[in-house]
Formats: structure tokens, sequence, C-alpha cells
């Protein structure tokens, strides 16, 4: 009997001890959930040149496809149709941390970027460091962008009209703000910054589409869910994205491997490929602003995937079904 009450009591203090360290790690989060970051304001400003805004226009429409997530949910449709919607922001990532908007992008002063200077937005979206101080969610991957590009984007989105969209802040469950207190942090360049844009038709431009605007190794690469890290060599595919309840989409490997898509293709094909648009309903990639790009881009993109390493990775066919995908990752 004298061992079942010491058996209790311990188990008591133990359930105190694990409730008072949950609370306490709780009281931590809400804490630093809300830290704030230093980073440099860029010295850019936005330019009413009728040249740099139609460049902004074509990054945000095009390559950069910021159109795809500066809309709300239910212009999707449009969005997917390539028309040219305002940036006026509110879509929805109902994601397992919390539910993510996106900002109005328009020049709103209320509601959108009226209220921020050319440098503030400037660091944000080299930086990933808000208005507030805080850490954007890492979705963004302009941080390599030119000085120039950055500019156009700028002047572009002070050019259009305002619209008035008031969107929600982040929701961020549990989870969120632990991530938000010790994972996200602010991510700048991983390399020096170019002041111009380089020049049309180039490998080094194709470089720079692939790896600082279209973000092609973003989707195109296996990284982490969580962290968002890259868990494989860049653009060796194997990204996963659900299509259905049973099958999902599997990204090619493009490099020119004797698996990679790109090998398959020469430079004309890969051309017309992008001029062909969708060809798998469902599909996560911004194929119609994609088309929008100039050929010469999609040529010089082309160029660099083909000077890559070779990576013989095979991510196996676009299309999967869930189980089969399982079963293939528990054999490798």
């Amino acid at each position: 009997m004298k061992t079942l009450k010491r058996l209790s009591r311990l188990a008591v203090r133990a359930s105190l001890v694990v409730a008072t360290l949950a609370l306490l790690f709780v009281a931590v989060v809400l804490v630093r959930s809300h830290r704030t970051f230093d980073a440099p304001y860029p010295e850019l400003s936005a330019s009413s040149d009728p040249a740099v805004i139609e460049r902004g226009r074509y990054l945000a429409y095009g390559p950069a496809h910021c159109v795809n997530c500066h809309t709300a949910n239910d212009e999707g449709e449009a969005v997917k149709a390539g028309k040219m919607i305002p940036l006026a922001g509110g879509h929805l990532f109902d994601l397992p941390f919390g539910r993510i908007y996106t900002n109005n992008l328009t020049p709103d002063p209320e509601t959108g970027i009226g209220r921020y200077t050319d440098q503030e937005l400037a660091r944000v979206l080299r930086h990933g460091v808000r208005r507030d101080g805080r850490a954007a969610v890492p979705f963004m991957e302009a941080q390599n962008m030119s000085d120039e590009d950055l500019v156009a984007i700028i002047s572009f989105l002070r050019s259009q009209e305002p619209v008035r969209r008031l969107v929600p802040d982040h929701d961020f469950n549990l989870l969120g703000k632990a991530l938000t207190a010790f994972m996200f942090k602010p991510v700048g360049p991983s390399r020096p910054v170019l002041a111009e844009t380089p020049l049309e038709g180039t490998a080094e431009r194709g470089e720079y589409l692939a790896t600082s605007v279209a973000s092609c190794a973003s989707c195109h690469t296996r990284r982490n869910m969580l962290t968002g890290r890259y868990e494989a060599a860049e653009f060796a595919g194997g990204f996963v994205f659900d299509l259905d309840e049973e099958r999902v989409i599997v990204t090619p490997n493009l490099t020119p491997a004797r698996v990679g898509r790109i090998t398959t293709w020469d430079e004309e094909q890969f051309v017309g490929r992008f001029g062909a648009g969708v060809g798998i309903e469902g599909s996560h990639m911004p194929w119609r602003q994609f088309q929008k790009m100039s050929d010469a881009d999609l040529r010089a993109i082309y160029r660099y995937l083909r000077s890559l390493d070779p990576v013989e990775a095979d991510p196996g066919p676009s299309i999967q079904r869930r189980a089969e995908l399982k079963q293939r990752k528990g054999n490798a």
C-alpha cells in the first residue's frame, strides 16, 4: 500500500512538472513569436519611366508570377486563364500551422502598399523583414533579384489603380507561433546582388531567371515542407504536390541527366512547350504566366538548364498514385 501511495505521489509530481514545463514553453512561444529583426533598407526608389513600369508589369504577371498568390481565392480561375487582374491580395493558404493571407499590393493608402515607403517594400522583398520588423513568412523568393528588376516591380506596383481590400493578418495556431518563435527568420540574398539584370539571351540571364525570378528550383527540387530547406540537388525534381485524393504531381528532373526531362527536348521544343500552356489539369505550374515570357528569356533558361551538372535522380512519372509513391519511397 505504501508503495502505491509513493508511486501515486511521484506520478502527481511528474504531472505537475510536465504541466509547468508546458506552460513555460507556451509562454516563451507567445513572447518570441512577436520578435523583430533588423535589416537594411535598400536605397531604391520607384521610377515613373514607362519602360521601367512595363518591365515591372512583365515580371509581376510573367516570370515572377506575383499574380498567382497576390489575388483572392475566388479569382483563381481568372488567374489560371492568364488575366491580369489587380494584385489586391487576400489569397488564403490554409496550412497545418495556420491561415496565411497574402498582402494587398495595390497602392491603396489604407489597405495596400500606399502605407509603405519604397525602401520598406524593397526591404521586405530583399530581406524578408516586414514593416513592423517581424519576419515575413518565407514564401517569396525575390531576395536575389537585381536592383534594376526590384525597382521595376516597385514602380509597377505604385502605378496600379488602388483597390481597397482589407486583408486579415496571419492567423497562426500554436505550431505556427512556435515556428515564428524559433524557426522563421528573415531570408536575405544568398549571393552578391546584381545592379543590372544580365543581358537578354545569355546563359547568365537564364540562371538569373531560373533561380532569382521564376524560382524554378523551388518546385523542381525536393524540399522539407516544414523548413523549406532543400533535401536534394537543385533542379533534380521530386517535389510532391497534391492533385486529388488519390493522386499527386511529382516535379520532373530538369538537369541534363539521362532521366532529365530537359534531355528529351531541344530548344525549339522547350519554347514550344511553354507556348502550349497547361498540360496536366490541376498542375501548380503557373503556365499562363510563364506563357507571357519572351522567347528570348525562355531560350536563356533552356541554355542554363542544359549547362547544369547532370543529376541521375529519377522522380518517376509526373502523375503518381499516393500509395505507389509511398511504396516507391519505401523501396528507395
